[in-house]
């Protein structure tokens, strides 16, 4: 898990000067931040971590003069010996498990093509999507003749990578009812190390505001919806995969909006999210009693910061 000890990297010239390996420091003792694995820290590119006497080099770094030397910005992440440096701005690495937002990019036959912030292109099969009456049977021709009435180009989903094909792109599934087509919100962008893997991926703030982090960096900020219910009529098409959205009330918009400047100052600051800490981030900026433009300003982006640092 990320400690964020610093939001901020020094730009002045001394400190890169001072981070490199002087006589009158010890190697070792640098490796201290993360003694207890439960924490790491950022990196400049050029910047001293370790000696490589000591430690074995991993991706991210390289050895100068018996030196470990980090070649990208990112955090600094340590396994027994080997020391690997994990860039922060960085293509999403599936897993299969995984819980990504998605954006429909092309409709091909019997399949969607899908941009989840990964080096390729991620797959939805036709046979891996619910069909209207969730009746589970296999897709017909009729089927592939409505594909767009499923979803078309630039509707956003959620959905589960199921599997990998041979050339490395990943395969999706919506067949939960949680899966599927998103409506009533907004998509906010943040680099995938932000997004920490939880319990569950999706969040009911009080505010009314239902969160999807998607562990490729893709945050879906909606308006509050109930669970769909299946019963015994079958899948509801028309809420499913409706292309209309809701009324949402000023009220609602407000709090959709509050929360997704809470997500961009966190992640301009690196900080990871977690379901806790946007909570707990929230009810700050509520305490506060601002207007929802005040929270990007830089005095409040620090206050608030700050403040949940304070309480992690």
């Amino acid at each position: 898990m990320l400690s964020f000890i610093s939001f901020s990297q020094p730009t002045d010239a001394n400190h890169y000067g001072s981070t490199r390996h002087h006589p009158d420091v010890e190697h070792d003792s640098l490796m201290d931040l993360d003694d207890d694995l439960g924490g790491s820290r950022l990196t400049c590119p050029g910047e001293f971590i370790t000696s490589s006497q000591t430690f074995m080099r991993g991706h991210g770094t390289y050895v100068d003069q018996d030196e470990v030397i980090a070649s990208v910005a990112g955090t600094i992440e340590r396994v027994n010996k080997l020391v690997t440096v994990r860039a922060i701005r960085s293509r999403y690495n599936p897993e299969v498990g995984d819980l990504v937002v998605g954006r429909i990019t092309e409709v091909q036959p019997r399949r969607w093509k899908v941009d989840a912030h990964s080096r390729q292109d991620a797959i939805l099969m036709l046979s891996s999507v619910n069909l209207p009456g969730g009746v589970q049977r296999r897709k017909l021709e009729s089927d592939e003749l409505q594909m767009r009435n499923f979803f078309e180009e630039g509707d956003l989903l959620v959905a589960e990578v199921q599997a990998f094909f041979s050339d490395g792109a990943m395969s999706l599934h919506t067949r939960s009812l949680k899966y599927g087509k998103l409506r009533n919100g907004q998509l906010i962008i943040v680099p995938p190390i932000l997004v920490r893997r939880l319990k569950s991926h999706f969040i009911s703030l009080p505010c009314g505001v239902d969160l999807i982090l998607g562990l490729n960096g893709y945050i879906w900020v909606s308006k509050h919806v109930k669970d769909i219910d299946q019963g015994e009529q079958g899948l509801d098409a028309e809420a499913v995969y409706s292309n209309k959205n809701d009324d949402i009330d000023d009220a609602t918009r407000m709090a959709i909006s509050r929360v997704s400047n809470i997500i961009r100052v966190l992640a301009d600051y690196f900080v990871p999210l977690t379901d806790m800490l946007l909570l707990e981030a929230y009810e700050w900026v509520i305490e506060q009693e601002g207007d929802t433009k005040d929270i990007l300003q830089e005095d409040m982006s620090d206050a608030l910061v700050a403040a949940i640092s304070a309480r992690a």
